[in-house]
């Protein structure tokens, strides 16, 4: 009899040390996925002056778009926790579309190799920006369901675990489908 409790005991132990292992691996998963989403933000937020500086002489009348794009990074620069970066971000990325909706209108812009590589490579960024919150999103989901899983929940408190927060798109003109036209001109 002593033996089956020991060993029962054995196994719950084991158990709780699994459980305890695996919240820790998530919770650190989830870290490092933010910490994916940060990097690939500054280096965004490092492009987005350059760009201004770029197309600044070119848009000398058009200074409330270029005010409004610096306005907007730089309190997404200054914003923390995942939803108050979340809607910065949405922010950042409807005023970097009205600089380059504009900047269409503009053909030294456009002509211009340098403003070309800059807007190449924060749509690049964008996309990296993209995948590192996918994988983020995803992390935390997991992180979250096995906080919330019996018989899990019981060594959450042991862990430390708490819920992790899901980038989530709060705005709804970044919810909208753009307008494509294809139309020959």
């Amino acid at each position: 009899m002593g033996f089956v409790l020991l060993a029962v005991v054995v196994v719950v132990a084991l158990w709780a040390i699994s459980a305890y292992n695996r919240l820790i691996a998530l919770k650190n998963q989830v870290a490092n996925g933010w910490k994916q989403i940060d990097v690939q933000l500054k280096r965004r937020h490092d492009l987005i002056p350059n760009l201004v500086n770029a197309v600044k002489g070119a848009m000398d009348f058009e200074k409330s778009t270029l005010e409004a794009v610096i306005s907007a990074r730089n309190k997404a620069v200054s914003a923390t926790g995942v939803a108050q970066v979340a809607k910065a971000e949405g922010e950042l990325t409807q005023a970097l579309g009205r600089l380059f909706a504009l900047s269409e209108n503009y053909p030294q812009l456009k002509a211009t190799a340098n403003i070309q590589q800059l807007q190449e490579e924060l749509v690049s960024t964008e996309n990296k920006v993209g995948f590192a919150r996918q994988l983020y999103n995803d992390v935390a989901t997991s992180y979250n369901t096995a906080q919330q899983q019996f018989p899990t929940n019981l060594v959450v408190g042991l862990a430390k675990a708490a819920p992790a927060e899901l980038w989530e798109i709060e705005d709804q003109a970044e919810r909208a489908v753009p307008n494509v036209d294809l139309k020959m001109n």
